[in-house]
């Protein structure tokens, strides 16, 4: 074995490599690039060879709800990135490991995926909460994390190895204030609700709350609650007995569906804003048509201009029949991000000439160093991994007739 390559041997897998997984015409499997050439040691005459790309999301819990669509916005970038040629003619290849919903699961996920199966780097994880106990250990082993739904503060502070595609909260959340206040510029009284055992969401209330102060409103009552409650009577009939005009919820969806749902039942009839774990239509189904009308701050938008947000677009729709939702575009961004970057470090540096420790170091590097068009609009990162984005929205949900089905309408 070429000792060279030998710590690359175990990070470049070796499976069947079908036409139909990258395009690579007849002519470029009869004249490999160097990562097929007859020299590398990590494949055979019979079979090509794959990058493991780690992807660490919340699949079952309370959290499962909105992981669904990082996992369909990673598998998405997957297919479309292998299709364009991969890493100069090689395809990455999603490893899938579930952190369920504690911090436990996630550090037992980011400990198989950097010891077991040799990922090259990490999307992931789903919830804030987790990255702050799982990051640690990529940090540690120096392996290069991009959250693609952590928005808690001080997440990229964690190390050098951690960076993020999602917009912190506090650039985004105040805009959600800003379009209730457009909305009704007679608003004065405020109610908050927050699930209190979740890092994001604790955050994301302390933001909410300030910019509720500094638009001058009042906040006549803070209502705690746990992700995993389903019965919120005596929260809800509290703040309503204060007769608020506007309704702030810091909660995952499954929790916050139910929230909306309770409050709307109890006679509420004024306007609501869901942080960022509202933000997906899987809430519909569980306040269906008394989802109509909440506000939610976005990092995404199905509209914005690109070709590559109109590729994502279409083949999440022709897919799932409906707009992508911003945790999709996220989790693609995340992969895309590592595959832009890998594909770059390869042009300077044939990355099969590094040891996977030098690949993981390497291509980390070249991470912080790039821009990326992408779902999300033109993104590059700071020093430190914190995302540079430039563009957000607002949504209000209006759902259909049916009361089953609806959609993110953008305001203006």
């Amino acid at each position: 074995m070429n000792n060279s390559f030998a710590s690359i041997a175990a990070t470049l897998v070796t499976f069947s490599l079908g036409l139909t997984a990258c395009n690579l015409s007849r002519s470029q499997l009869d004249n490999p690039p160097d990562f097929l050439n007859k020299n590398s040691p990590a494949v055979t005459s019979s079979s090509g060879t794959y990058i493991p790309l780690g992807a660490a999301f919340s699949q079952t819990s309370n959290y499962a709800l909105l992981a669904q669509e990082s996992v369909i916005g990673a598998q998405i970038a997957e297919k479309y990135f292998n299709d364009k040629g991969g890493i100069n003619g090689i395809p990455i290849k999603l490893v899938f490991q579930d952190t369920g919903g504690d911090e436990a699961g996630a550090i037992n996920a980011f400990q198989t995926l950097i010891n077991q199966d040799k990922v090259v780097g990490i999307v992931g994880p789903s919830a804030s909460q987790q990255a702050f106990s799982a990051d640690p250990i990529a940090e540690r082993a120096k392996v290069p994390v991009i959250g693609a739904s952590n928005t808690a503060p001080k997440i990229p502070e964690i190390g050098e190895y951690i960076a993020r595609v999602s917009a912190p909260v506090s650039l985004v959340a105040p805009n959600a204030i800003k379009a209730a206040l457009k909305l009704n510029p007679q608003l004065k009284k405020v109610a908050v609700f927050y699930a209190q055992n979740d890092a994001f969401t604790t955050s994301e209330t302390q933001i909410f709350q300030q910019s509720i102060k500094q638009q001058g409103l009042n906040i006549v009552t803070i209502q705690k609650f746990q992700t995993t409650d389903t019965d919120f009577q005596a929260q809800a009939g509290n703040a309503i007995n204060l007769q608020p005009e506007l309704i702030v919820i810091s909660g995952l969806a499954a929790d916050g569906g139910n929230l909306v749902r309770q409050l709307r039942e109890l006679g509420y009839k004024g306007l609501i804003i869901g942080g960022n774990g509202l933000n997906t239509s899987n809430i519909f189904s569980v306040c269906k048509k008394l989802c109509d009308g909440i506000i939610i701050a976005q990092a995404y938008s199905p509209e914005a201009p690109g070709a590559i947000n109109a590729a994502f677009r279409e083949a999440y729709v022709q897919q799932k029949k409906k707009e992508p939702p911003q945790f999709s575009a996220q989790a693609f961004t995340a992969v895309q991000v590592f595959v832009e970057a890998l594909k770059a470090l390869d042009s300077k540096t044939k990355i099969n000439h590094l040891s996977l420790n030098q690949l993981r170091t390497q291509l980390n590097q070249q991470i912080l160093a790039g821009k990326y068009n992408t779902p999300l609009g033109e993104i590059a990162f700071t020093p430190k991994g914190e995302v540079v984005q430039s563009q957000f929205y607002i949504a209000q949900i209006k759902m259909n007739a049916d009361g089953e089905n609806g959609q993110f309408s953008f305001l203006k």
